[in-house]
C-alpha cells in the first residue's frame, strides 16, 4: 500500500546532518518527497512510498542521526498523492 506522511521534527535538528542523513536513507529506501529546514528551528519532511519504507525512514526521523536531540515529533498522515519522482532538499 502507497502511504504519504508528514512530518514536523523539534529540538537540536539543525546543524547535526539532520537533513543530509535522512536524503541518504531516503533514496535508499526508495522514498520520494522533500525536507526542509525551518526558521523556528524545526525540520519538516513530507515523505511518499510504499508503506513499509515510509515506516522505516519516519521511525529514523523520530531519533534522527547521530548528534541529533528530537524533543518534539508532529506525524500526519495524508493520502497518497504520488506527486514526487525523488527526494530532495527544499529551500
Amino acid at each position: 500500500m502507497k502511504v504519504r506522511a508528514h512530518i514536523y521534527i523539534s529540538g537540536k535538528v539543525q546543524g547535526v546532518f539532520f537533513r543530509a542523513r535522512t536524503i541518504e536513507r531516503a533514496v535508499r529506501l526508495g522514498v520520494t518527497g522533500w525536507i526542509r529546514n525551518l526558521a523556528d528551528g524545526r525540520v519538516e519532511a513530507v515523505f511518499e512510498g510504499d508503506e513499509e519504507q515510509v515506516g522505516a525512514i519516519v521511525e529514523f526521523c523520530r531519533k534522527g542521526p547521530r548528534n541529533a536531540v528530537v524533543t518534539g515529533f508532529d506525524l500526519k498522515w495524508d493520502p497518497f498523492l504520488g506527486e514526487f519522482k525523488d527526494f530532495k532538499v527544499r529551500y
